[in-house]
């Protein structure tokens, strides 16, 4: 297929050629016009990229390795991207580029190296601040964080980091999508309100920044679809810089962030899950609740989840609708309106539809609970 693809764009190219012999001079001038948009957008993209590549940083850490055959054999080394943040040495990174080390390695493009300390971490988001120890041989320059709501779809962006080692690297894409959920295996939770990309996104990568044509960090590049053959698969994605705005103080200032947690399990509506809802009407729209957890919050508000009777059919529980009066039509606009509008301990209400009727329940946000038991049991599910 790759090679039928070739031959099409080739034989357009040719066409395309020929026909430039005969354009009339409004056309001809209009190419010349778009030629000279795409040189500059080149020479925009050039002078960018030496704008902002000193503020971009390789971050390594060492990782034991047991050799008993050579048990001097050594450290191995994890290597990942970093943005600085501020002038006083912060860099923004994600938290499993820093994995369990306290300390880490921050080497500047210009062959600048820094121990840090790793001074915050939120592994619900991926997220990690460090914090560079001693004196800086120069003054550091911080890239701005932008406003990644404002992103559109096809919106031009640049990555920039370290792939597989390779430094001070540029690939650059559109914002393909906005607003996704990506469900992290190693906490039980998901990340929300992330950006998908199809800029080149490889190991290396974790922690760079995704850039607007203006230069501003709108995300910072955490992962991407692998293809069934081991490659690119053209999805990557990266944690919103809106996400980041409000998280990285915090993380400065405690050391870690506390999230809300509602204490249930759900999924989005779709075709199959509303056949297990009796009477429910076509398109209905909404979250349905699968499990609560027991004395957590939406527990207390009264809320029910799905049950299984005798014969070991389920019957779907309540059907979310609405959150504090808005209306919320999948999963990910339950988990982002937690996120990014409410704090632990604050009241929310959520509309629910039951049996024909639509409830308002209201909740007290708990804390989320710790995930290490869970990390040290993968085979134990967690809800979200």
């Amino acid at each position: 297929m790759f090679s039928i693809f070739a031959i099409v764009a080739l034989a357009s190219l040719i066409v395309l050629s020929s026909l430039a012999t005969f354009q009339y001079p409004a056309r001809a001038q209009s190419q010349q016009q778009k030629l000279a948009m795409l040189k500059t957008q080149d020479h925009s993209l050039n002078i960018l990229f030496k704008r902002v590549e000193n503020s971009v940083v390789q971050v390594t850490r060492k990782i034991p390795t047991l050799n008993l055959q050579n048990p001097q054999s050594g450290n191995a080394t994890a290597l990942g991207s970093g943005i600085v943040y501020d002038t006083k040495g912060h860099i923004i990174t994600n938290n499993h580029v820093v994995g369990t080390a306290k300390i880490v390695d921050v080497t500047f493009i210009d062959g600048n190296r820094y121990t840090a300390n790793v001074v915050g971490t939120d592994i619900y988001n991926d997220l990690a601040v460090l914090k560079i120890t001693g004196n800086l041989t120069k003054p550091v320059t911080p890239l701005q964080l932008g406003n990644s709501s404002a992103l559109e779809v096809g919106d031009q962006v640049i990555a920039i980091g370290n792939p597989f080692g390779l430094d001070d690297t540029m690939t650059t894409g559109i914002v393909s999508q906005k607003g996704r959920l990506l469900p992290d295996t190693s906490s039980g939770f998901s990340i929300p309100d992330v950006i998908q990309t199809d800029a080149l996104i490889d190991p290396g990568n974790s922690g760079g920044p995704l850039l607007n044509m203006q230069g501003q960090v709108i995300g910072i590049n955490t992962a991407a679809v692998i293809s069934d053959k081991g490659g690119f698969s053209g999805i990557g994605l990266a944690i919103s810089s809106n996400t980041a705005k409000r998280i990285v103080p915090i993380l400065i200032e405690k050391g870690n962030y506390t999230h809300p947690y509602l204490g249930l399990t759900a999924a989005t509506l779709t075709s199959d899950l509303a056949g297990s809802v009796s009477g429910l009407k076509p398109n209905f729209q909404g979250i349905l609740v699968d499990s609560i957890v027991k004395g957590g919050a939406v527990d207390k508000a009264g809320l029910h989840g799905s049950t299984t009777d005798q014969y070991g059919n389920k019957h779907g529980g309540d059907i979310i609708t609405a959150v504090d009066s808005l209306q919320v039509k999948r999963m990910e606009d339950l988990i982002s309106y937690v996120e990014e509008h409410k704090s632990v301990g604050d009241k929310i209400v959520l509309s629910v539809y039951r049996t024909g009727q639509t409830l308002n329940l209201q909740a007290v946000l708990q804390q989320r609970p710790s995930p290490l038991p869970y990390l040290k049991s993968p085979s134990v599910p967690m809800p979200p």
